[in-house]
């Protein structure tokens, strides 16, 4: 059976293109749920419009936002993604391939490219996206090591560098370092010269040493919030400990980044978010959140990171495009190291 995915989706095929359809496999889904709602189908292949590229996709990543589209929770999510049902049809934000066709107005890429960026419907064998949200691959990585590198890499980056404004010789937290953004953000910290403490549980304290960690704190032996350090910037993965104490580990003009946050299956995050705001009203260290960005820039910082051998990709596990229903439950699950890849 083939499938078109809905007029928003893109995944169609344009006659003038190609005369004959041409299909693919893709992940998809129709309803919210668990991963059992995914299924594997043959769909039409999409035609790059104006700015865009095709790309082959030769590997993707799944990140928590997959699984949080995979669930539509929390609700407030569905109201940017489909009320009633994806909106997309098939996930998959994080991909690396190879330029297959170029849309008009392309002249930066070219079929045969190896690339790496951020998308929407990655989870298949071939995307189209805009030419700008892609970036040459790294020399040196394969397919895998690029795949697990634009979201995971471009929030940990932006956390640091942009919101936290670090510095070389200041001093970093990362909570939740042992998951895909954390891992990321131990090396970036380390790169832009800081002195990097990792909180993680105990099973992934040796793997964040080997990345660059100075200090590691296990969670499961001690409260982090509740230890005299202080830190010129936090970036918080977690968001479970107290405001009040989280504002409390930092330097005067220190600077708690939050990434993520404990909340319902309504609103999620957005009251402690809200309760941040209230507190950067009163004198004292600043609290922010993020909301990571897709940017080339970015894409191509991260790029010479890797080559420069001062970051490298975590990856705990690699499933095939079949396997992409328990990809997604493994990393729903938590308690990940490193990102999690799926060949395609």
């Amino acid at each position: 059976m083939t499938t078109t995915i809905g007029a928003s989706a893109s995944i169609h095929l344009h006659t003038a293109v190609q005369a004959a359809p041409a299909t693919m496999r893709a992940v998809v889904q129709r309803a919210y749920g668990g991963p059992e709602v995914l299924r594997l189908e043959e769909a039409r292949r999409p035609a790059p419009g104006a700015g865009e590229v095709l790309v082959r996709v030769r590997a993707a990543s799944v990140c928590k936002g997959d699984a949080h589209l995979l669930t539509g929770k929390p609700y407030l999510l569905r109201l940017m993604f489909g009320l009633r049902r994806p909106a997309l049809g098939v996930a998959g934000q994080e991909v690396a391939g190879v330029v297959e066709a170029t849309g008009p107005g392309v002249t930066a890429l070219a079929p045969g490219d190896a690339v790496f960026g951020q998308v929407k419907q990655g989870f298949a064998e071939y995307v189209c996206a805009p030419a700008d949200r892609l970036a040459a691959m790294p020399r040196g990585a394969s397919f895998a090591e690029a795949a697990a590198l634009p979201v995971s890499g471009m929030t940990a980056l932006q956390g640091l560098r942009d919101a936290g404004e670090l510095q070389a010789g200041q001093r970093a937290l990362i909570v939740g370092a042992s998951g895909g953004v954390g891992t990321m953000a131990v090396q970036i910290a380390k790169a832009l010269g800081a002195e990097v403490t990792a909180v993680c549980s105990t099973r992934h304290g040796e793997k964040v040493r080997s990345i660059g960690a100075d200090q590691v704190i296990d969670y499961t032996r001690e409260d982090w919030a509740a230890r005299p350090e202080q830190y010129d910037v936090v970036l918080d993965l977690i968001g479970d400990r107290p405001l009040a104490a989280c504002r409390s580990r930092l330097t005067p003009t220190g600077v708690y980044v939050a990434s993520a946050g404990a909340g319902g299956e309504w609103f999620g995050p957005m009251f402690r978010l809200a309760a941040m705001a209230i507190r950067n009203a009163f004198p004292g260290p600043r609290m922010t959140s993020l909301m990571a960005a897709p940017r080339q820039a970015d894409l191509q910082f991260l790029a010479s990171l890797v080559e420069a051998g001062t970051l490298r990709p975590v990856i705990e596990r690699q499933y095939s495009l079949a396997e992409t229903p328990a990809a997604l439950g493994h990393v729903a699950a938590g308690h990940t190291q490193g990102k999690v890849v799926i060949a395609v």
